[in-house]
């Protein structure tokens, strides 16, 4: 079994999703609702053919990210939940938080827990909440 996070975004995916794949690394695929096939029903809302319906970030260790624009539009944003990526490399690890966090809001700088040598919370600039992490030296997780 695989749990994938899905994002949704009101009109920022695509712009979200290409920083996240200059920050995280991967392959993205986009979707616009013109390039949907013929006879598919529209999502619902307002028309919009540049309205992202379907995007995928594989990334390098093949965990994928999803995400798509909210044919709502309603911008309420996710609350309660965040994306969650744990290195082992700390230096990588302050990189991407560096990266994410940047025009966004940081609610925990970068540093040493009880339960690992260096962690982070931000909310990033298109309102996704993450959490940075460093796996603890023999842990052997990834």
């Amino acid at each position: 079994m695989a749990i994938t996070p899905y994002i949704f975004f009101t009109g920022t995916c695509r712009e979200a999703m290409t920083r996240y794949q200059e920050v995280l690394g991967g392959e993205l695929e986009l979707m616009t609702a013109a390039e949907m096939p013929e006879g598919e029903e529209p999502p619902p809302g307002p028309a919009n053919p540049d309205m992202i319906i379907h995007a995928a970030l594989t990334l390098p260790d093949g965990a994928v990210l999803m995400a798509s624009d909210d044919p709502t539009g309603d911008g309420s944003g996710v609350k309660g939940v965040a994306v969650s990526v744990t290195y082992t490399d700390p230096d990588e690890a302050t990189r991407v938080f560096g990266e994410l966090a940047e025009d966004g809001e940081v609610s925990m700088a970068m540093g040493a827990t009880f339960w690992s040598p260096n962690f982070g919370m931000c909310v990033d600039r298109f309102g996704t909440s993450w959490m940075v992490d460093v796996e603890p030296a023999g842990d052997g997780a990834s």
